[in-house]
């Protein structure tokens, strides 16, 4: 089975940086579009950041500037780097990739990770 596994939250003051991963682990074939979603607690999951498999990025527009996503296509495994931060950054961070993978078949799966908390106080 492919999973996703992030790391790197926690706590940091305002204006502090923090740097999230992302590893994939399975029998992976390869790994298409992956992104950085985010969600606080009666909002909608919004999307942070996306990276293409040639490295195109895209980023909504509360973070531009002030975060990079990144990938190691080696490793199978993005990053968010996380700078500026600021209390309305707090919230539960999604990586999401789509995985292409083998097992008795081979087929494309949008997976996500468990989600790692980033609180950022003032």
């Amino acid at each position: 089975q492919v999973q996703l596994v992030e790391s790197g939250g926690g706590l940091v003051q305002a204006g502090g940086s923090l740097r999230l991963s992302c590893a994939a682990s399975g029998r992976i074939l390869r790994i298409d579009a992956m992104g950085w979603y985010r969600q606080s607690p009666g909002k909608q999951r919004e999307l942070v950041a996306s990276i293409t498999n040639g490295g195109s990025t895209n980023y909504a527009d509360s973070v531009k500037g002030r975060f990079t996503i990144s990938r190691d296509n080696a490793k199978n495994t993005e990053y968010l780097q996380m700078n500026s931060l600021k209390p309305e950054d707090t919230a539960v961070y999604y990586c999401n990739a789509d995985v292409v993978s083998h097992g008795s078949v081979v087929g494309l799966r949008n997976l996500w990770g468990q989600g790692t908390q980033v609180t950022v106080s003032s």
